[in-house]
């Protein structure tokens, strides 16, 4: 019997990016798993629903649900990480619905998952840090890359190359019995929390290497960021 994928898109406000990041999915590398895509949009002001509805309709793998109410990053992640949990996935890939990560990084991810048996895997943008600019990521967000990193590394004495990535692959009966998802936050910083807490469980983040694409950057939303990361990686390593 096939193993199950999800592959959930998280979106909000991006109707113009949705149908290139369905192109760029490789159904035929993915062809030994029974796989579902699923439209997560989080209550977006443009024409996203009408076009996840179009879509579903020409593609019977493709579903799309529409949040009640904005969840916020991290809320819209975890509710798709639900949805994989209540309809026996094996495995749950989470995908940005503004083309920023290809999905073409999923068999990849796919091996390295099933043979290291970790409980995720993540898109690695800075495994070589000279293709990361060669892409055209902003230097500042390359020396804050390199920097939080590092940060990360040196106080849960971990070796990771990218701990500011958005392409995840999640085990799904792992993450349901080793993590509380309930503990963490509904916000942009989800992603750093989920792996404090699965590194406090011991358990295996693998990476691959990627490229992602970069568009117009916010360097101040990004401080914001940074400066959060700083104090809850922090503050989560010792209290």
């Amino acid at each position: 019997m096939k193993k199950k994928l999800l592959i959930f898109i998280i979106t909000y406000n991006a109707s113009f990016r949705l149908t290139n990041v369905l192109k760029k999915i490789n159904f035929k590398k993915l062809k030994k798993y029974n796989v579902e895509i699923l439209i997560s949009d989080d209550k977006s002001s443009d024409d996203t629903v009408d076009i996840a509805k179009n879509l579903s309709k020409k593609n019977k793998s493709i579903f799309y649900k529409v949040n009640k109410k904005n969840l916020h990053y991290g809320g819209n992640i975890k509710s798709c990480i639900k949805y994989a949990e209540k309809n026996d996935f094996n495995f749950a890939a989470m995908i940005h619905g503004d083309d920023q990560y290809n999905p073409k990084y999923l068999s990849e991810m796919l091996r390295i998952i099933e043979k290291k048996k970790s409980i995720c895997v993540c898109g690695s943008k800075m495994n070589f840090k000279i293709k990361a600019l060669k892409a055209k990521m902003p230097f500042y967000k390359f020396i804050g890359n390199i920097i939080l990193t590092n940060f990360f590394n040196f106080l849960y004495n971990t070796n990771f190359s990218d701990c500011h990535t958005g392409l995840w692959l999640y085990d799904v009966n792992r993450i349901k019995k080793e993590i509380n998802l309930k503990k963490l936050t509904n916000g942009y910083n989800f992603d750093n929390q989920i792996r404090i807490e699965i590194v406090k469980k011991k358990a295996e983040i693998s990476e691959v290497p990627i490229i992602a694409k970069y568009g117009d950057e916010n360097s101040s939303i990004h401080l914001f960021y940074a400066i959060k990361f700083l104090f809850e990686t922090f503050y989560r390593r010792f209290f």
